[in-house]
């Protein structure tokens, strides 16, 4: 039966149910933005909130999805319900998700693990708005972990620590991945490390890197949130090996945070996140539709005097900002 027509009610209950194509509609309307999304969040925000959300980021070529799909094939073996959102750059031509992430984890995944790859769309930090809704959606649906592995370019690394409840940092020999780590400020941000292609030259020192870069930061070697020292994992996706080694050690930064307090305190912190980067999603696009000149008088005017050099433009940004709550 299709599921086009149905209202969202009808088929959220069918993909908490565990019908998958009622869920991957419901994901699908949530990308778009479409007009039932909100309808959609609130009915998954009742639901959700218990799904341990796992961001894995690092840099291009670090193995994060051969990593990812080792994981999931050990959380399938493990019994566990996992859903996987691998988030790719976007198509210049479609928009579209381009990496192929979902391909080759399937190879590897068990049939009840959910894998949705999503584009970026453009999004500063790699990170679609759509994001955090859909990782709503898995967790009402009964999906835990939720892991997101990301497009590991530019600020995404950053954004991904306020998405998660831990955050796994991907780094390989050869690519000078710990000192970029240390420079995006990562030491911070990640509750663990993993040294991917243990098996080539230089490996241990990219361990010895950053465990001399965590005792040097003002972290002091030990992460002020949790109590606990980011561990630091090594592994070769390729044959698996430090798979279940990682997994351990996630599932030991889940217990500290859980244990102290912080696991709540992200989870609020996350939806405020969520609350504000809508706010200002919301602001900008009144924003653009007023430059267009669209509903709002005067703007034009406004604009002519700080291209003819009579009103600075940080006055006219305060005089249009008065104007941005009547569209």
């Amino acid at each position: 039966m299709s599921l086009r027509g149905l209202p969202p009610s009808e088929i959220f209950e069918r993909a908490i149910g565990g019908e998958r194509r009622a869920l991957g509609r419901l994901i699908t309307l949530v990308e778009r933005d479409a007009s039932e999304a909100e309808e959609i969040a609130e009915l998954a925000h009742v639901k959700a909130g218990n799904a341990h959300v796992i961001g894995i980021t690092g840099p291009p070529g670090s193995g994060k999805s051969t990593l990812t799909g080792q994981i999931v094939k050990l959380l399938g073996e493990l019994g566990k319900r996992a859903a996987v959102l691998a988030v790719d750059p976007s198509s210049p031509l479609t928009g579209g998700a381009i990496l192929g992430d979902r391909v080759r984890m399937e190879d590897v995944a068990s049939p009840e693990t959910f894998i949705r790859s999503m584009a970026t769309r453009g999004h500063q930090g790699g990170l679609s708005l759509a994001v955090p809704g859909v990782v709503r959606l898995l967790d009402a649906a009964g999906y835990d972990p939720v892991l997101i592995e990301t497009v590991g370019v530019g600020q995404v690394e950053v954004d991904i620590a306020g998405t998660a409840d831990t955050t796994v940092v991907v780094a390989t020999p050869g690519m000078g991945d710990a000192v970029q780590a240390n420079k995006a400020g990562l030491l911070e941000l990640a509750d663990l490390f993993v040294v991917n292609k243990a098996d080539r030259p230089g490996a241990n020192d990219v361990r010895r890197d950053l465990d001399l870069m965590l005792d040097l930061s003002h972290v002091s070697g030990q992460d002020q949130r949790t109590g606990m020292r980011p561990e630091i994992i090594m592994t070769t996706a390729l044959s698996g090996e430090g798979a279940p080694e990682t997994w351990s050690a996630i599932e030991r930064h889940r217990d500290a945070i859980a244990e102290n307090g912080q696991l709540d305190q992200r989870r609020a912190n996350r939806d405020l996140d969520e609350v504000r980067n809508r706010l200002l999603a919301d602001v900008e696009r009144r924003i653009d539709r007023m430059l267009a000149g669209e509903s709002v008088g005067g703007v034009s005017d406004v604009l002519d005097r700080v291209t003819r050099r009579s009103l600075a433009p940080a006055t006219a940004a305060r005089e249009l900002a008065l104007k941005v709550s009547e569209i």
